[in-house]
């Protein structure tokens, strides 16, 4: 069964039916890249014709879907301004985290979130070094150049990587750059082997970026952090990836409870 068919967790009991199914529906379309047809809803949720319908046509009313000149059905553009209020809220709740990863690495930290073929970054805490790197709130880059990147990738099929290595072209930043979608596929690899990605002067020379997913994230996020490649050493590795790690687990204990209180 694809991944789109699966099953989703019924909500608590005294939800509303109508609700849970069009969430459902936003969902799945998302799942299946953002345009869908009718018949692939209908397959993938097991609803009838007449309710998917229903639920499109009032979501299309709201702007919430558009439907296209095909007759297929895609993503609305007020989604959008619920997405850049959950992702500023998500980058508040990691805030606490990046703060705790700073304190005992001393490096700067980072959370960033995969929109489309970019990565986003949605939050970070600087270094107390005067030495530090700072990657503005916002900024969107490849991610085929990032740490983040790869973390955020890793956790993807491989054909759906190269899709988007395919769109993006894959320039390279530095000549350190991974710029082959092989290339790219053995470094996704190690991270699913090791648990972490490494930016070893990928995305500017001198800088080293650790990065990790974060669990189980409502949406594929990950957590890093980076400094000068003097301080950010293989023996440096050792030590931080455990914690990047345990503070991945923690924010998504966190991020599980938030959706938990919200229901």
């Amino acid at each position: 069964m694809p991944p789109s068919a699966e099953p989703r967790t019924p909500s608590p009991s005294g939800g509303v039916q109508s609700l849970e199914r069009a969430f459902d529906l936003l969902e799945r379309m998302a799942d299946a890249g953002g345009e869908v047809g009718l018949s692939e809803l209908a397959t993938s949720s097991g609803l009838p014709l007449p309710t998917i319908h229903r639920l499109m046509r009032t979501l299309v009313a709201c702007g919430y879907v558009r439907q296209q000149p095909n007759r297929r059905y895609a993503l609305g553009p007020r989604l959008i301004r619920l997405g850049e209020s959950a992702s500023r809220l998500l980058g508040t709740w990691a805030r606490p985290h990046l703060a705790r990863l700073v304190e005992e690495t001393g490096e700067t930290a980072n959370m960033a979130l995969l929109d489309g073929d970019e990565v986003v970054y949605v939050a970070q805490v600087p270094s107390r070094h005067s030495v530090r790197m700072f990657t503005e709130v916002g900024r969107r880059v490849l991610p085929h150049t990032t740490g983040v990147g790869k973390a955020l990738l890793a956790q993807s099929p491989d054909d759906e990587v190269r899709s988007i290595l395919a769109r993006t072209g894959m320039p390279a930043a530095t000549e350190k750059t991974i710029t082959t979608p092989e290339g790219f596929l053995e470094a996704l690899g190690r991270v699913r082997e090791h648990g972490y990605a490494v930016d070893d002067n990928e995305q500017e020379i001198g800088v080293r970026c650790l990065a990790v997913p974060v669990p189980d994230s409502p949406t594929v996020a990950a957590i890093s952090i980076s400094g000068p490649a003097g301080r950010v050493t293989d023996a440096a590795t050792e030590r931080i990836v455990p914690l990047l790690k345990e503070v991945a687990e923690a924010l998504s204990a966190d991020l599980a409870g938030a959706a938990a209180g919200s229901a």
